[in-house]
């Protein structure tokens, strides 16, 4: 029991020097550092979130103009639409008045019609 003990004591007594060494290579920051580097690093954060807010208003002002651009393009396909249907309600229109014309024309001119036989 004597031997279990004395290792116990050998394992703590290298391992407190290890742990206090750590402890004393480690800086300690007083509270006005601190406070500096929580800033500091407020700071960036706050710079970080403008860039990535900049950067969400750059693309939705790109996707706008994209939009803008097609919708203009689906305006001049609707322009070329419009005129293409005006031409055929022209061109019916033309064909229903000739054949109104020719059918006046029938109808005025004089039969013969031939006697039964």
């Amino acid at each position: 029991m004597f031997k279990i003990a004395a290792f116990i004591a050998a394992c703590l007594s290298t391992v407190t020097p290890i742990a206090s060494a750590a402890d004393s290579q480690k800086p300690r920051l007083t509270l006005e550092q601190k406070a500096d580097k929580a800033r500091t690093d407020s700071q960036q954060l706050e710079q970080a979130r403008l860039e990535k807010a900049r950067q969400a208003a750059k693309e939705t002002n790109e996707r706008e103009e994209k939009i803008k651009q097609k919708s203009s393009q689906t305006t001049d396909w609707e322009a070329k639409q419009k005129l293409k249907a005006q031409k055929q309600f022209d061109e019916r229109e033309t064909r229903e008045q000739k054949y109104l014309r020719e059918a006046k024309e029938a109808a005025a001119k004089e039969r013969k019609i031939p006697k039964p036989e």
